[in-house]
């Protein structure tokens, strides 16, 4: 997933941009352009902060004047092709100019509240967004919609043990649902929803809670700081680790420590 935010101010003569890879753009302030199939049939379309709008990738249009911040999220066509476990043959979106989906709503608006915070929860937090997001947008707006396959049952024992090996030997580095899945010999999307039965958590939150349930071991040592803990365990900064603490166990990292060393 690419994240970006720009500013386009424009008052030249219409020209023709090609998109190459699929965008949902968020406004992030009021603003306007002046877009459309051609140049006989350019249109200004208003937005308000938060409005999005749905590009196709390879998208020929015309664009004339715009005044617009935007938020761009693309979404690879490897992610598109996972959401529909690797069957698509490459898939096709429609075009939005304005996108009204609550769902997609919700993941951008979580992309932009993880920029705005300088990205603390990694690639692995990224990546699984991107995948939802592929997941929602082939499934309401593909032009070409593939069959989707049916799943029983979760994860085996053996897969699950695989999986939590990997995370442990990884508490203070990336990880990705890439590699997740490959330790598992599994497509994204099938490791991804075969994760969910077997744990009833996404893979997202499991790493978390793992990396929760360290450092709480790391904390029950008189001479530990929060900030080596919050270090070894994978979070970029000590105010992360604290949010995340306290969302997964009710307290904060330095409370916790006093409690279990009185």
């Amino acid at each position: 997933m690419k994240v970006a935010v720009g500013v386009l101010r424009s008052a030249n003569e219409p020209y023709m941009r090609v998109h190459h890879e699929h965008a949902i753009g968020m406004l992030l302030r009021p603003g306007f352009i002046e877009v459309g199939p051609r140049r006989s049939q350019i249109r200004t379309v208003t937005y308000e902060a938060g409005e999005m709008v749905l590009w196709p990738r390879h998208l020929e249009q015309w664009f004339g004047t715009a005044d617009f911040e935007r938020l761009s999220i693309c979404i690879s066509d490897a992610a598109l092709t996972a959401a529909c476990d690797g069957m698509s043959g490459g898939v096709d979106l429609c075009r939005k100019y304005k996108l009204v989906d609550p769902r997609v709503g919700a993941l951008v608006a979580a992309v932009n509240a993880e920029r705005v915070a300088g990205f603390p929860s990694g690639r692995l937090f990224l990546d699984s967004v991107e995948h939802a997001l592929a997941a929602a947008l082939v499934d309401r707006y593909a032009v070409r919609r593939p069959p989707v396959r049916m799943y029983q049952g979760g994860l085996t024992p053996a897969r699950l043990r695989r999986i939590t090996e990997l995370v442990h030997a990884k508490i203070e580095s990336e990880l990705t649902l890439h590699e997740m899945a490959q330790a598992v010999q599994l497509s994204i999307a099938h490791f991804s929803q075969m994760f969910r039965k077997s744990t009833g958590e996404s893979p997202h939150q499991f790493v978390l809670r793992h990396r929760i349930e360290r450092a709480k071991q790391m904390l029950r040592a008189a001479e530990a700081r929060v900030l080596d803990v919050a270090v070894a365990c994978g979070f970029k900064t000590q105010q992360h680790f604290a949010r995340v603490f306290r969302r997964i166990s009710g307290t904060s990292p330095t409370q916790y420590q006093q409690d279990v060393q009185r």
